[in-house]
C-alpha cells in the first residue's frame, strides 16, 4: 500500500483492504451470495449492453469481469459494482461508427488516464457539484436514444445499416416498416411483460435474466420443431468466442490522442459522474462513506486495463450495485465473487449465448432505458425556475439530436452562465454619503446607533462576490454618484466573500483614478482571504496598510486623520 501512497497520493485508500482486516466467516457468506446474485443479474445486461455498443456479446462479458474485478479490488466504496452501463451505449456506439474498434480502446484508455488525474488531483469531490438539471438532462436523453437503438431488433427490421444519429434513424425506420417481423415482435414484447409482472411471482431472480431464459427455450423450440423461421438470434450475428482474449497492445501516438480526445473527454466525464453518483446513493443505503478519489482512480485502471481485452468503457452501475446491497453485500468481496461468477459463465456457458433472440435483448434494453429515463424527476424539474428547465432542456435535446460531449459541454456553459447572471443580480453596490444606519448592522457599538460621516466622505458597500459580474456594476455606481466631489472614498468589503482577479483589477484602476483626482481610498471589513490577495498581489504596498481596516469605525477614524492632513 505504501507503494500505491507514493505513486498515487495519499488519498488512494482501497477499501477492500480495509475491510479485510476485521473480516468474518459471516461476512464471507453474505458476500458470496449477494456476489453470485449480481452476476446473474449482470449477465443479461452485459451481453446487451455489449450488443447495443456495437460489439459483440462477449465483450461485454469481459467488460463486466475485468472493469468489475478492478473496481473492486481498488475501488473506494465498499459495495459498487463496476462494467458496462447503459449511457455508454450512445457514446461507444457513436465512436465505433467513426473510427472503429481500435479507435475505441485508444479513447477508452486515454479517458482512464484522465480518470486517475483527475483522482490524483483530488477532484472527486468538485464531480459532485455537477448541476442536477444536467445530469437529469443527459440521463434522459441517453435512454430515449437507446430506446430508439432498439426499434430494429425489436420490430425484426430486414435492414443492413443503421444510421448512428437520432433523427436520420427514425428516417430509415419508416422506410423498412413495410418488413416488420410479427414473431421477433411478439418475442419482444414477450420479454418486456414477463419482466414488469416476473419481479411479483419471483423476487430473488431478476426479472430479466427470467425472461431470457424462458423467451430463448420458447423460440428454440419454435424455431426447431414448429418451423418459425426469421426470429434472429445472437448466433445469427455473432460468433460466440467463449474465452477470455489475449492482451493486445493499443497504438497511441499524439495524433490519434488529439483526434480522439473529446470523445476520451465525455467517456471519462461520464464515468466519473456515474460512478460517484452510484457511490453516493449506496452511501445514503449502508450508511457508510465512500472514498471519490480512490474511486476515480479504481474507475481510471479498470478503463485503461478493460480495453487490452477488448472491453469497453466501463464505470459504477447503480442497479447492480443497488442489487449488491439489497442480497447482503458489504464489502468489496461481494464485487470480486460478481466477476468470478461471470467468468465461469462465460467459459462454460458461452456458446449457449449464441441461442438468445435479438428481440429479446431490445426489450431487456426498453426496459433499461425506461428505468433510466427518470421522466417523473425530469416532469417535475420543468416546474422549477426557468433557468433549470433551460439546462434541463437544452441538455436532453442536444443529447438526443448531437451527442453527450455536445449536451454536457453547452449544458455546463449555460448552466454557469445563468448561476452567474444569478448571482450578479442578488449582488450590489450602494453609495452612502450622509450617515449609516448600524442599528442592525454586524460592526454596530453600544452608542453608534447611525455613523455621520464627515463632509467629504463616500462609502461604497459591496453586498455580494466582487468578481467579474459586479465589476462593471461597481463601474456604473461610481459613474452614477454624481453630486460634490469626495475626498475620501471608503470601500466597504465586509459582506464581500471572495474576490476574483477581474476584482482586484477593477480595485487597482479605482485606486489610479482616485490618486489622479487626488481622493485618499480607504477599504473597510476586509477579510482573511482577500487581505491575502491584497497583500500577494502588491496593492496592500500601493494603498498602505493603514489604509485597510478590519470595520467601519476604524475606517472612520482613519478618514479624520487623512482629512486632518490634508486641511493641515
Amino acid at each position: 500500500m505504501k507503494l500505491f501512497n507514493i505513486n498515487l497520493g495519499s488519498d488512494f485508500q482501497p477499501k477492500l483492504f480495509n475491510c479485510l482486516k476485521n473480516y468474518s466467516k459471516e461476512k464471507f457468506i453474505s458476500d458470496l451470495m449477494a456476489g453470485i446474485i449480481v452476476g446473474i443479474v449482470a449477465l443479461p445486461l452485459a451481453i446487451a449492453f455489449g450488443i447495443a455498443s456495437g460489439v459483440s456479446p462477449e465483450k461485454g462479458l469481459i467488460t463486466a469481469i475485468i472493469a468489475g474485478f478492478i473496481v473492486s479490488f481498488l475501488g473506494g466504496s465498499t459495495v459498487q459494482i463496476g462494467g458496462p452501463t447503459g449511457a455508454f451505449i450512445i457514446i461507444v456506439y457513436g465512436i465505433i461508427q467513426k473510427f472503429g474498434i481500435e479507435g475505441l480502446a485508444i479513447a477508452t484508455v486515454v479517458a482512464g488516464v484522465m480518470l486517475i488525474l483527475m483522482g490524483v488531483l483530488k477532484l472527486g469531490t468538485i464531480i459532485k457539484f455537477m448541476p442536477y438539471p444536467i445530469i437529469v438532462g443527459f440521463t434522459s436523453g441517453i435512454a430515449l436514444t437507446i430506446f430508439t437503438t432498439q426499434m430494429k431488433d425489436l420490430f425484426g427490421l430486414t435492414m443492413e445499416y443503421v444510421p448512428a444519429d437520432f433523427i436520420s434513424k427514425w428516417i430509415e425506420y419508416g422506410k423498412f416498416v413495410s418488413t416488420v417481423n410479427i414473431w421477433s415482435l411478439i418475442v419482444g414484447i414477450t420479454s418486456i411483460l414477463i419482466i414488469i409482472f416476473s419481479p411479483k411471482l419471483i423476487k430473488k431472480i431478476p426479472g430479466s435474466l427470467i425472461a431470457i431464459i424462458v423467451v430463448t427455450v420458447l423460440v428454440y423450440i419454435m424455431k426447431n420443431y414448429l418451423g418459425i423461421t426469421g426470429i434472429e438470434t445472437i448466433g445469427d450475428r455473432f460468433e460466440i468466442n467463449a474465452s477470455l482474449p489475449e492482451p493486445t497492445t493499443i497504438p497511441i501516438n499524439p495524433e490519434t490522442i488529439n483526434l480522439l480526445l473529446p470523445a476520451a473527454f465525455t467517456i471519462a466525464m461520464l464515468g466519473a459522474i456515474e460512478s460517484l453518483l452510484s457511490a453516493t446513493v449506496a452511501d445514503g443505503v449502508t450508511g457508510d462513506k465512500h472514498n471519490s478519489n480512490t474511486e476515480l482512480i479504481a474507475q481510471g485502471a479498470a478503463n485503461i486495463i478493460t480495453p487490452i481485452f477488448g472491453g469497453i468503457p466501463a464505470t459504477g452501475a447503480i442497479a447492480r450495485t443497488m442489487t449488491n446491497i439489497n442480497n447482503g453485500g458489504r464489502t468489496p468481496v461481494a464485487g470480486i465473487i460478481h466477476a468470478i461468477v461471470l467468468l465461469l459463465i462465460l467459459l462454460f456457458l458461452g456458446p449457449l449465448t449464441k441461442h438468445i433472440p435479438m428481440a429479446c435483448l431490445a426489450g431487456v434494453l426498453i426496459i433499461v432505458s425506461y428505468n433510466m429515463s427518470e421522466w417523473r424527476t425530469f416532469r417535475s424539474l420543468l416546474k422549477n425556475p426557468k433557468s433549470d428547465v433551460t439546462v434541463l432542456l437544452v441538455t436532453f435535446f442536444l443529447t438526443v439530436i448531437f451527442d453527450l460531449t455536445i449536451a454536457i459541454e453547452i449544458g455546463l456553459l449555460i448552466a454557469m452562465l445563468l448561476f452567474m447572471r444569478r448571482v450578479t443580480e442578488t449582488s450590489h453596490v450602494s453609495i452612502i454619503k450622509d450617515e449609516l444606519d448600524m442599528e442592525t448592522d454586524a460592526e454596530k457599538t453600544a452608542d453608534n446607533d447611525k455613523l455621520i460621516l464627515p463632509k467629504g466622505v463616500e462609502v461604497y458597500e459591496i453586498d455580494g462576490p466582487f468578481f467579474f459580474g459586479i465589476a462593471n456594476k461597481f463601474d456604473e455606481s461610481m459613474k452614477q454618484s454624481g453630486g460634490e466631489k469626495s475626498k475620501i472614498r471608503i470601500i466597504r468589503m465586509r459582506k464581500v466573500p471572495f474576490m476574483d482577479s477581474t476584482g482586484l483589477h477593477n480595485l487597482e484602476s479605482l485606486y489610479r483614478l482616485s490618486q489622479k483626482e487626488n481622493i485618499q481610498l480607504v477599504l473597510s471589513g476586509v477579510n482573511e482571504k482577500i487581505q491575502n490577495m491584497l497583500t500577494k498581489s502588491g496593492f496592500t504596498e500601493k494603498i498602505g496598510e493603514e489604509n485597510i481596516c478590519s470595520d467601519i469605525n476604524k475606517a472612520l477614524y482613519r478618514t479624520e486623520e487623512l482629512l486632518n492632513n490634508k486641511n493641515n
